[in-house]
């Protein structure tokens, strides 16, 4: 049996507060009756709710569906033949069609108050005895200028550069001739320049053999002459007549600014 003092913590802790024995227990005290009467439980009368009136519901609209349109897409077959390829799509840049250089040599002498491009014939410098030198120291006489021109610089051959990716077509060939020209009638003007050969007549003049014995206008340069190369003039003489009839008209030109 358990003391007295623990049990009634024992009840405590499970909050029991009234208990009765199961059998008498011997030396206790008389149970009282009162607790001894178990009670009736209380009846509870159900709760009973009112029947919700029902509500009359509003005719909802139907739902029309939104009629699909068919995108009408392209078959695989469509798409093969007119699809292009992105190479074709991207415009390839045009590229100019290549150039040979051209190939000259210019020698550039001062007589007297005109200045002289002249084709090299060999594309060597000058000599002495050379025949065409010979024959431009006759023309000088002729047109009443020193037969002995001075050479002004060292002669100038195209292409520049036998190699390299530089642009040594035509038109780089006529600027660059001109630019030299023209550098060395900012030294020293000139009453006339004299262009003896095709190329002195077409990089330097703006021209070509039709414009042989005429003269020209060049802008940056002045006044020109034009005429043929002087092997030219060697293989066909009767040449000579043409260019003596030009001189004859330019010769005025040349000779008051001498005087």
């Amino acid at each position: 049996m358990l003391i007295e003092s623990r049990r009634r913590a024992y009840l405590s802790a499970m909050q029991v507060v009234s208990w009765l024995p199961r059998t008498e227990l011997p030396f206790a005290a008389p149970s009282r009756p009162e607790l001894l009467d178990m009670p009736e439980p209380e009846y509870i009368a159900p709760v009973v709710t009112a029947p919700v009136a029902a509500t009359v519901a509003e005719p909802v609209a139907p739902v029309v569906e939104r009629p699909k349109v068919e995108v009408p897409r392209p078959s695989l077959a469509s798409t093969r033949t007119n699809a292009k390829p992105v190479e074709d799509a991207v415009e390839a840049p045009v590229k100019a069609p290549y150039v040979a250089p051209p190939r000259f040599a210019l020698q550039l002498l001062r007589a007297g108050r005109c200045l002289l491009l002249v084709e090299l014939p060999t594309g060597d410098p000058f000599q002495s005895r050379d025949p065409a030198y010979l024959l431009l120291k006759d023309m000088l006489r002729a047109a009443g200028l020193p037969d002995s021109p001075q050479i002004i610089g060292e002669p100038v051959r195209w292409p520049l550069l036998s190699r390299g990716t530089m642009d040594q077509g035509p038109e780089a060939a006529r600027d660059f001739v001109q630019g030299f020209v023209s550098a060395r009638l900012e030294d020293e003007p000139c009453a006339c320049l004299w262009l003896i050969g095709l190329p002195a007549v077409k990089f330097a003049g703006e021209a070509d053999a039709e414009a042989f014995n005429r003269e020209l206008q060049v802008e940056g340069l002045g006044s020109a002459w034009a005429l043929p190369g002087l092997e030219l003039l060697m293989d066909t003489p009767q040449r000579k007549a043409d260019v003596w009839q030009a001189m004859r008209r330019l010769m005025a030109r040349w000779k008051e600014s001498n005087e």
